[in-house]
């Protein structure tokens, strides 16, 4: 060990950001295993050693710690009484007497070690810094460029660390090819021997709101929250939103100029169906909203069940159910209730027979 390697190791831990005394004594650790590697016959017991490492001069030093006992049995870990006054009277027993064991030779064995544990450390606080980095990134939405496939697996460039989409997070028809650029959102982030790695979705309903928070001002302001979001990706959204300004249209402002706003979010998703409503604190307006674009003409709602009848105009009827149920489910998912809709033709129909279940039967003469 020399000066250079001193300033070497001060050099890194400040442009790695990693601890110096860290590093230190990860060298002085790995001195130790090494010292024990170094000694030729192997004794009945593994010494018990100390290793310094000055840090301004880089000189190493080897102290072999032995207790003191009144009978040795193994002279690698223990020293007699008598011998351990013999190098300071005060001794007792129990006590640690340390002597120097340094081999002449130690120096460049110190180096290799040091420059091993250097690598290493440099790795792991690496790895580290990009964990903490992308760790903060969770549930918030990156810019990927497609690397490679591999298996049903999509790996994808997220700046200093890679990303994965698996199968159940990949837009139903969405093809990716290699340098492709898209917007991921963020779902966990993991340790692993490889480095940090990043698990992230094209499907995930954060997506859709993260990517309105990037075009709309109002809602980075605040001024117009998102409530609610229900996604079946790459078919349709809905999205509820809400505004705190009465003089500002929450839908309106999402939509954007001449539909310009919405419009970049459905590019990015590939043309995904997006219904943007009205949020509200009535239950029955806000389901009644939440079936756009069908006209809903009731709303009987139950609190007690969270379920509600929703009457639409018999041309409506499909409308509102949507193909293969997709509104109604949308609309459910998006409220929080369940809604059963019936067309104003089958509402009377139901009010008729009930009405006539009700009614007591004539007595027989």
């Amino acid at each position: 060990m020399n000066r250079e390697v001193i300033e070497a190791i001060n050099a890194l831990a400040k442009e790695k950001s990693i601890s110096k005394e860290v590093l230190f004594s990860a060298i002085e650790e790995a001195l130790k295993s090494a010292y024990k590697k170094s000694l030729k016959k192997a004794p009945a017991g593994m010494p018990n050693v100390r290793v310094v490492l000055d840090r301004d001069d880089g000189t190493v030093q080897v102290f072999a710690r032995k207790v003191v006992v009144d009978e040795v049995f193994d002279d690698t870990t223990e020293i007699s009484l008598e011998a351990a006054r013999a190098i300071q009277p005060s001794y007792e027993e129990g006590d640690i007497v340390e002597t120097e064991v340094t081999p002449r030779n130690f120096g460049r064995l110190a180096a290799q070690a040091a420059k091993q544990v250097i690598v290493q450390r440099i790795r792991e606080a690496e790895r580290g810094i990009i964990y903490d980095e992308y760790i903060e990134k969770e549930n918030e939405i990156l810019t990927a460029i497609v690397k490679h496939v591999e298996g049903k697996n999509v790996f994808v460039e997220l700046g200093k660390t890679e990303g994965i989409i698996d199968p159940g997070h990949m837009m139903p028809g969405e093809e990716y090819a290699i340098g492709d650029r898209l917007k991921v959102y963020v779902l966990e982030v993991q340790r692993s021997s490889k480095g940090p790695q990043v698990l992230v979705s094209r499907t995930h309903p954060g997506l859709v709101k993260r990517l309105f928070e990037l075009e709309v001002p109002e809602i980075q302001s605040g001024v117009v929250q998102i409530k609610s979001i229900a996604r079946e990706a790459g078919s349709r959204t809905k999205m509820a939103v809400f505004s705190s300004d009465p003089l500002i249209d929450p839908v309106g402002s999402c939509v954007g100029p001449r539909g310009a706003r919405v419009e970049r979010v459905v590019a990015e998703l590939k043309n995904e169906k997006i219904d943007i409503i009205k949020w509200s604190s009535d239950p029955a307006e806000f389901i009644a909203n939440a079936l756009n674009p069908a006209r809903v003409l009731n709303v009987i709602v139950s609190d007690k069940e969270k379920a509600c009848r929703v009457i639409v105009p018999d041309n409506q009827l499909s409308l509102a159910i949507g193909k293969e149920g997709q509104n109604a489910r949308l609309a459910a998912k998006l409220t929080g209730w369940k809604i059963d809709i019936k067309s104003q033709t089958q509402a009377e129909q139901a009010e008729e027979e009930e009405a006539a279940a009700q009614e007591p039967e004539a007595e027989e003469i």
